[in-house]
């Protein structure tokens, strides 16, 4: 009976911290609705670059590329791609990224009937999220020990250019959820990208996020004969970007349109400027309602510098993202390499 009470004492304080990572409760609104739903720390972004730029890179071939985005990103990435990001959150959250991009190219310049070269591209990587440092208490209100929670995505993508205008991909996820002793969770998901070169300066892309990722929950090894299954369903996204690169000042903007089966339509907007070789400049605005005006808008801004060292680049990346619920807002660093 004790541990049945404390178990029931520590999921309480779990499932308060897992809302509170993916963002504070909006009651009634699109917002709190889709952020209380299954995996929401995967819907925070991805490194210091996407958030920076409101996580609207969904259509950006340009720069450093990783497919959390869009998993036809890949094929246009120019080197060896590896970046790491480490979040400073308050409320003893944690949200980190680690993340590999590799281009490849198959045969001539041109073929036989002069069609481009096939290229191809690879891209996996990690989230991992948690809350530590709860409380764990008996039924008489005493501190027994310390407990926390674990979630990670692990995500694989292909991506192949079938012209010099058309790259499609296709994304693998795997979900693992440790949430307290014996109660974990696990799921597959898949993601559709296609990114399309309108021309030199205009990018479109399309995406689908999330298709079939759920989580199932089984609490009979906790429990017994008194546990039970479940299944939470991932909200589906399908996500409409584009991304325009000015050549003078070297500017890229960013749109993205996104709409959820939880009934959500948000705009995403970024900004990148090249200011100087090596030294970007970045801003966006996450999050933005179009049908509740009430919930309050997600700006970040951030920048990046890099520096050769023995013919590899290395770099270092800065974001800052308001939380407007959280006691602290959001900040992530990281470092990147091309070799």
């Amino acid at each position: 009976m004790i541990k049945r009470n404390l178990t029931k004492l520590f999921l309480s304080f779990s499932f308060s911290g897992i809302l509170i990572l993916s963002s504070s409760i909006v009651a009634q609104s699109e917002f709190s609705k889709l952020n209380s739903m299954s995996g929401a720390f995967s819907r925070m972004g991805f490194g210091a670059r996407g958030i920076s730029m409101g996580n609207s890179i969904s259509a950006l071939d340009e720069g450093n590329l990783v497919s959390y985005y869009n998993p036809a990103l890949s094929a246009f990435q120019e080197n060896n791609y590896f970046q790491t990001s480490y979040s400073f959150l308050s409320l003893d959250r944690s949200l980190n990224f680690l993340n590999f991009t590799r281009k490849f190219e198959f045969g001539k310049n041109k073929s036989a009937d002069g069609k481009p070269r096939s290229i191809a591209g690879i891209s996996f990587g990690i989230i991992n999220a948690g809350v530590s440092n709860i409380d764990g208490r008996d039924n008489q209100g005493e501190k027994f020990k310390d407990l926390s929670t674990s979630e990670n995505q692990f995500f694989l993508s292909f991506s192949n250019r079938f012209s010099e205008k058309l790259s499609i991909g296709v994304g693998l996820k795997l979900y693992y959820y440790k949430l307290y002793e014996d109660i974990t969770s696990s799921g597959f998901g898949l993601d559709f990208g296609a990114l399309y070169k309108f021309n030199k300066n205009l990018n479109f892309a399309f995406v689908l996020t999330d298709v079939n990722s759920k989580y199932k929950w089984d609490s009979s090894k906790l429990y017994g004969t008194s546990g039970n299954s479940k299944t939470y369903n991932f909200p589906f996204f399908v996500k409409i970007s584009s991304a325009y690169k000015f050549e003078d000042p070297k500017v890229i903007a960013t749109l993205e349109f996104e709409h959820s089966n939880a009934e959500t339509d948000f705009l995403r907007l970024g900004t990148e400027y090249n200011i100087i070789e090596n030294l970007f400049l970045r801003g966006g605005i996450d999050r933005i309602s179009i049908s509740n005006f009430d919930i309050p808008l997600r700006p970040a801004f951030g920048f990046s510098y890099s520096k050769m060292i023995n013919e590899i680049l290395v770099g270092i990346n800065y974001a800052f993202a308001i939380e407007p619920y959280a006691a602290y807002d959001h900040h992530i660093i990281g470092i990147e390499i091309l070799f």
